[in-house]
């Protein structure tokens, strides 16, 4: 009966609420018709800013990542150009003076390529890029933070967050929308793990498929130890995509053998973001090339792309 009764008095004001979105819908419909989109939008790029070509994701990669909100990718990087990007972890978090000031960052040196890896541009333009805004020379997402991770034994911490991607409110990007045949992910993390990490000594914890999730987590979500967590070991060089909708958390580092080597990407589409767009140090921004620089620039939607007038 109460139910009732609140229906009968939020029921005029919600469908006059309803008219009046509808109202501005239509008046700015009305005004994109008078407008026209740059050519060559909806083009995704086919290459990196290295002018290495971006592989298509195969459908076993899709599919992981759409139904269980993560996938990783092993030993991407081996042998020297990997101990190349350690080294410069390793001096960035223990020796940063012996790094010029403009590259003293996870863009700085060897890192700086891992930003648009033909893997991640893969990844963000199947699941995050925003058509509109994304052409050959343009990507269409940007990036939110770049960040290393460098633990040592008993460093990190358990904090679970995020979830339920399917019923966040507008103005919240930590969502995932799906369609029949399409998944949309608007706040997307890549993590590159430098060094071996060990299963269930230290990786990032993740609650499978919890990105479509409806329900309340239980409380065994509290308990790191519960099976409802998943988790990885992976060589050195490898990668993880996770989608910020999932429900994830760090994790206490006790692998001995090694410290952990992380760099933590996280990308937004053009059009929205959780927080403001990263900005390099100029003089860093200056030096990449141009579609590089693309991931750094403000988000909006019209004329937002190289070349355009």
């Amino acid at each position: 009966m109460l139910s009732t009764v609140i229906l009968a008095i939020a029921l005029p004001h919600i469908l006059w609420r309803f008219n009046e979105g509808r109202h501005k819908m239509e008046k700015q419909r009305n005004n994109t018709l008078k407008a026209s989109l740059p050519v060559g939008t909806c083009e995704l790029p086919t290459h990196n800013a290295d002018g290495i070509t971006i592989p298509e994701l195969t459908s076993e990669q899709i599919y992981a990542f759409d139904t269980h909100g993560w996938f990783l990718i092993p030993e991407v990087f081996t042998g020297s150009e990997l101990n190349e990007m350690r080294d410069f972890g390793y001096r960035l978090h223990h020796e940063p003076d012996t790094i010029p000031e403009h590259e003293r960052s996870t863009l700085g040196g060897p890192l700086q390529k891992l930003i648009d890896h033909p893997l991640v541009v893969s990844l963000l333009n199947e699941f995050t890029a925003h058509p509109a805004v994304t052409s050959r020379e343009s990507y269409g997402f940007t990036v939110e933070s770049t960040n290393l991770f460098y633990r040592t034994p008993g460093m990190g911490g358990f904090g679970p967050h995020n979830g339920n991607g399917l019923l966040r409110f507008p103005g919240d990007v930590h969502y995932y929308n799906a369609f029949p045949g399409k998944g949309y992910s608007p706040h997307t993390r890549i993590v590159w793990e430098l060094n071996e990490v060990k299963k269930g000594q230290g990786g990032t914890l993740l609650v499978t498929g919890s990105h479509k999730s409806v329900y309340t987590a239980p409380p065994e979500i509290q308990n790191p130890e519960s099976d409802i967590w998943s988790t990885y070991g992976c060589p050195p060089g490898s990668l993880l995509f996770f989608t910020e909708a999932l429900t994830h958390s760090a994790n206490p580092w006790t692998n001995t053998d090694n410290d952990r080597i992380a760099i933590f990407n996280l990308y937004s589409p053009v059009d929205s973001g959780y927080a403001r767009v990263y900005k390099p140090h100029p003089k860093l921004l200056e030096s990449m090339p141009p579609l590089r620089r693309t991931l750094f620039r403000n988000r909006y939607v019209v004329d937002n792309l190289n070349g355009a007038e």
